[in-house]
């Protein structure tokens, strides 16, 4: 985009909300070098909405993002903000948003954190533009959420960790990874690490059909298994699945781990790196182009944009193949 577009342009607002992402650092930076090299102004608030309504915040420049696009979390910080669903609380964050003299912002975050922006954008007639940082992968209009490949990556390194105990010791080890209410980390993981079973919400399994599948390997000489549960998966967590097996399955040597909020921390891979600076050049220069009200994502490789409401509203579904594929390869 020629630099003059940007003209009309003198003040945005940058801010991260909700669950941390490894790579939301990363988009900080490129928001604001964007901003430098096109002459805007921009304004880094602190936790996320919360920071709005107190004006806890302070002007950024390129020097103030050195060095932070290999650190995971966010430098802004992140937060949950009760006040800001009520509409007092969306008017107090406007008012200091006016005050600054901010004329856009740019939202970080997932799903709740777009919902915010959307009202505010809609209340108050401010320009917002998103940018998905979630590792649950769970947001409609792009492949891939900053901080997804890190946390997949972090979950491979810690089954591979843990199956050499598995081996070792003939055992069979229930994994609990995050994801909320969808499977894509549980399901792309678990094709990586070789899963015996992949459990995850989208996708109706019974627990016969794992107590099948654990004895048919090992009649065919497996000694240990994963199985790989999404947190959000139907049947129950990882606890309840290892309990139900073992009341089937009374002579396996069953050890559950979940993994939990490791996965959220790490330096963010090459591929997160690369996507929040790409997302957040597009998320400014959407900004100066006019526009308001969508998320800047990633589909076949180019950057895009949707709409926020339905970023919002619509759901990304399961790869379809993915499923099948793990069905071919865990014998």
């Amino acid at each position: 985009m020629d630099k003059d577009m940007g003209k009309s342009l003198k003040h945005i607002g940058v801010l991260t909300s909700g669950g941390d992402a490894p790579g939301m650092n990363a988009a900080i930076r490129s928001v604001v070098r964007t901003c430098t090299h096109h002459g805007i102004e921009v304004t880094g608030f602190y936790e996320g909405y919360q920071g709005v309504i107190d004006d806890n915040a302070e002007t950024l420049d390129a020097r103030a993002v050195a060095h932070i696009i290999n650190r995971g979390g966010t430098m802004l910080r992140s937060a949950r903000c009760a006040e800001f669903r009520t509409r007092e609380g969306r008017q107090k964050a406007y008012d200091n948003l006016k005050k600054r003299g901010i004329e856009g912002l740019v939202v970080i975050g997932g799903d709740g954190s777009f919902t915010g922006a959307s009202l505010l954008s809609d209340e108050f007639d401010i320009p917002v533009i998103g940018i998905p940082g979630t590792i649950d992968n769970d947001i409609y209009g792009t492949d891939f959420t900053i901080g997804f490949d890190t946390a997949l990556n972090t979950v491979v390194d810690a089954v591979d960790r843990i199956r050499d105990t598995a081996t070792s010791h003939n055992r069979l080890f229930f994994i609990e990874v995050m994801g909320r209410d969808s499977g894509f980390i549980a399901l792309n993981a678990g094709i990586a690490v070789g899963a015996t079973n992949i459990l995850i919400p989208e996708e109706s399994t019974e627990l016969d059909e794992v107590i099948t599948k654990l004895k048919t390997g090992r009649e065919n000489g497996k000694t240990s298994s994963i199985v790989l549960v999404a947190e959000g998966e139907k049947m129950g967590d990882a606890l309840f699945m290892a309990e139900e097996t073992k009341k089937h399955l009374p002579d396996y040597d069953i050890r559950v781990s979940v993994l939990g909020h490791m996965q959220r921390g790490g330096n963010p891979t090459c591929a997160d790196r690369v996507l929040a600076t790409r997302l957040g050049v597009a998320a400014v220069e959407q900004l100066m182009a006019g526009h308001s009200s969508v998320m800047c994502g990633v589909r076949n490789g180019s950057v895009c944009t949707v709409s926020i409401h339905d970023a919002i509203s619509r759901k990304p579904g399961i790869d379809r193949n993915l499923m099948h594929i793990a069905e071919i390869v865990s014998l």
